[in-house]
C-alpha cells in the first residue's frame, strides 16, 4: 500500500483539507468499533502504533513511530488507534436525503464543537434518523465533534448548510411537525411524543434560536426547570431531555 505523508493525515484537522481528501479522522478503539458496525465500508485505514486485535485487522493498517502518532492525535491524551474514514460529501449539501426517518434534529448556530458532537451522540442513541446543521454550526465532522460524538457521527445523515431554514419548510411540507426550543413556550412537552414526524430545534447557545426559525416553528416548548437555581439549562443536556421526551410513546 502506497503510504501517504504524515502532513496528509495532518491537513484532516481542518474543514479544507477534509473536503480535499474526502476523509476525516476518528480516534479511540470504542469510537471506531462503533463506526464498524455501522458503516465498515467507511473505513478507509487505522494507524495504530501497536498490533491490532479484531476487528481492526480486516482493514488496512498503517504502523506509526510514538512521536508520529502523538502529532496526529486529536486529543492530547492519545485514545487508542485512529481510524481515517471516508467523508460524505452530501453532508454540505442543501439537499434532503431519498430517506428520512420519522425525526429530525435542527441545530441553529450551536458553536461548540463539543455540544454539537455531544447531540449527534444523543440523536443516534433516541432513534433520531438525520441532523440539519446551519451554516455558523460547528463542523461536525471536525475533531472535537467526532470525538464528543463517540463514534455516532455515522449512524445519522447530517446536512450543513446556509439553507436549513428551506430544508425545515421543505419537512414541514412532508408532514413533519416542528418543535422549537424556547425559554418563553410552552411547558407542554407531550407534543414531542405525539406526532408521527417530528422536527426538533435548538438555538445558540447564548441566544437560542432565531426570529425566523420561531416564527416557522408549528410549537415552541420549554423545559421547566427551577430558574431560580440556574436560569437555564445547557444546549446538550436541553437536546437529550427533549429527544429522550420523545421516545416515550404513550
Amino acid at each position: 500500500m502506497h503510504l501517504k505523508p504524515l502532513k496528509w493525515y495532518k491537513k484532516l484537522a481542518t474543514k479544507k483539507g477534509r473536503l480535499e481528501s474526502g476523509a476525516f479522522l476518528v480516534e479511540g478503539e470504542r469510537a471506531i468499533r462503533q463506526i464498524i458496525t455501522v458503516n465498515p465500508d467507511k473505513v478507509l485505514e487505522i494507524i495504530t502504533t501497536s498490533e491490532l486485535t479484531p476487528p481492526f485487522q480486516a482493514f488496512p493498517v498503517r504502523f506509526a513511530s510514538d512521536s508520529q502518532f502523538r502529532s496526529l492525535c486529536l486529543t492530547k491524551t492519545p485514545q487508542g488507534p485512529i481510524a481515517v474514514i471516508r467523508l460524505n460529501p452530501e453532508t454540505y449539501s442543501d439537499q434532503l436525503p431519498g430517506t428520512l426517518g420519522a425525526k429530525v434534529l435542527l441545530l441553529e448556530d450551536i458553536q461548540d464543537p463539543g455540544n454539537v458532537g455531544a447531540l449527534i451522540r444523543t440523536a443516534a442513541a433516541f432513534d433520531f434518523s438525520g441532523i440539519i446543521l446551519a451554516e455558523k454550526c460547528a463542523d461536525p465532522l471536525s475533531p472535537k465533534c467526532v470525538q464528543s460524538s463517540a463514534g455516532s457521527v455515522l449512524s445519522v445523515w447530517l446536512r450543513k448548510t446556509a439553507r436549513y431554514l428551506d430544508l425545515a419548510e421543505s419537512l414541514k411540507k412532508k408532514g413533519y411537525y416542528l418543535v422549537a426550543a424556547d425559554l418563553d413556550g410552552a411547558e407542554d412537552a407531550s407534543i414531542l411524543s405525539s406526532r408521527e414526524k417530528l422536527l426538533l430545534a435548538l438555538g445558540n447557545e447564548a441566544c437560542g434560536l432565531s426570529e425566523s426559525l420561531l416564527l416557522t416553528a408549528d410549537h415552541q416548548l420549554k423545559i421547566p426547570i427551577n430558574r431560580k437555581n440556574a436560569e437555564s439549562l445547557n444546549v446538550a443536556a436541553c437536546g437529550a431531555i427533549c429527544m429522550y421526551l420523545s421516545s416515550q410513546r404513550c
